[in-house]
């Protein structure tokens, strides 16, 4: 049994070939064995409504649960009109109601993302940043990771073809790892 930190990773892109998906695989790959990846889903919760916080959903209870048995939470996000998806932010809501049961709270985050904009994803991050600061999350700051998409750079299995993008994103995961050791 591993004894990697565990960490839920919400993936703001719902399209079967989404480069934020194979942006994952390849943090994944490059963790190794020292992160446990447990990528959520996102596609199955219901839009975030305040009615239904008495009685909250059980696949909703469930996300709530899984963000809490995690270590670490891990964004990965496109960008959509200069900010993060709606789908990310639909999940963030559920996860952190009802008022005064945030299951963001205390845990190590880092944020990163994929898309087809000559500024990568700057502008979502910076939004999900603030957002996820005010849920509480210990979140590392460096190194940032801004990455244009292309068809060539991630395949579908996280194979980076760019040897300098490569070695850019296994500095992010070192940086990550030891973020989580130092701050759980």
């Amino acid at each position: 049994m591993s004894n990697a930190p565990k960490v839920a990773v919400l993936v703001g892109s719902l399209r079967k070939e989404s480069f934020n998906k194979r942006l994952a695989r390849a943090l994944e790959k490059m963790a190794g064995d020292r992160l446990a990846f447990d990528v959520l889903r996102l596609d199955n919760l219901p839009l975030y409504d305040q009615d239904f916080d008495g009685d909250y959903p059980a696949v909703c209870a469930q996300f709530k649960k899984d963000i809490e048995a995690a270590d670490a939470v891990l964004l990965i996000t496109p960008e959509y009109n200069r900010s993060f998806s709606g789908v990310i932010k639909n999940a963030i809501d559920i996860a952190s109601r009802p008022w005064g049961t945030n299951s963001f709270a205390g845990k190590p985050a880092a944020v990163i993302g994929v898309s087809i904009g000559a500024t990568g994803t700057s502008m979502a991050q910076a939004h999900l940043d603030n957002v996820m600061l005010y849920l509480d999350t210990v979140l590392m700051p460096q190194p940032e990771v801004y990455l244009k998409a292309d068809d060539e750079l991630l395949d579908m299995d996280g194979n980076v073809s760019n040897e300098g993008t490569a070695k850019f994103l296994g500095g992010f995961v070192d940086a990550f790892v030891k973020w989580i050791d130092e701050k759980r």
